[in-house]
């Protein structure tokens, strides 16, 4: 089964120097029926403008995923953890018992385009780190790339919880196939550009999930990055 979530029908928010896009219930924007999928709670669209900045704000008992698609962003948090975030790099806070954290457009004169991801950890109370590794476009054109998972697999950042997440940079015309055991289940985020994923159509910002499939196919209607999540 496919359920397509619309890239028109997410909530936003505005204000001013952050234009943000919520696949799931966040903040202010509350829909029962759209509260997260398996383990996977949030995946906000951001655009921050230029000098724009998230100010220091704690989490706690979540695994906070950074993918930048455009720009660079500058982070800073409670681990001593610090630099920048650029296409390609993964980065990752497992918030655990508590981390404060902040984020600011990398640039002062071109917007930073990012999606943050939320993941609910296996269990709470873990002791909060940070990881960040590059991954090549080489490396995720037209295939799927692991970038996450539990157990750092082929340099992936580890994630403590049952996913793994894959990423895909598609010329037009490709295809890439990823098989998915039918008792687990999949979330596929169209970041850029369109897609046919099982023969339905997706464009940016939208997204679908999959259960009781097991096998996913997507083919590039044009170039296209794509975010996988294969989730138990």
């Amino acid at each position: 089964m496919l359920q397509v979530r619309k890239s028109a029908e997410r909530g936003a928010t505005n204000i001013g120097w952050l234009d943000s896009k919520h696949t799931f219930s966040f903040n202010h924007y509350y829909d029962p029926k759209h509260m997260g999928f398996r383990s996977l709670r949030v995946i906000n669209d951001d655009v921050v403008a230029p000098g724009g900045k998230f100010g220091r704000h704690p989490h706690a008992n979540m695994e906070i995923l950074t993918w930048v698609l455009g720009g660079s962003v500058v982070h800073q948090d409670s681990t001593g953890a610090q630099g920048e975030i650029r296409p390609g790099d993964a980065q990752k806070m497992s918030a655990g018992t508590g981390i404060y954290h902040s984020e600011a457009n990398g640039s002062a004169t071109e917007p930073v385009h990012f999606l943050q991801i939320w993941i609910e950890p296996e269990r709470e109370g873990l002791e909060p780190e940070y990881a960040q590794t590059h991954f090549p476009a080489a490396q995720r054109t037209n295939r799927l790339r692991l970038i996450a998972d539990r157990n750092g697999s082929d340099g992936a950042i580890v994630i403590h919880q049952d996913v793994r997440l894959y990423d895909a940079l598609l010329t037009p015309g490709a295809r890439v196939e990823h098989a998915l055991d039918p008792a687990r289940y999949a979330w596929l985020h169209v970041a850029t550009g369109a897609v046919t994923l099982n023969g339905t159509v997706l464009k940016q910002g939208d997204a679908a999930a999959l259960t009781g499939e097991s096998l996913v196919v997507l083919e590039a209607n044009e170039s296209a990055e794509v975010l996988l999540f294969d989730l138990g």
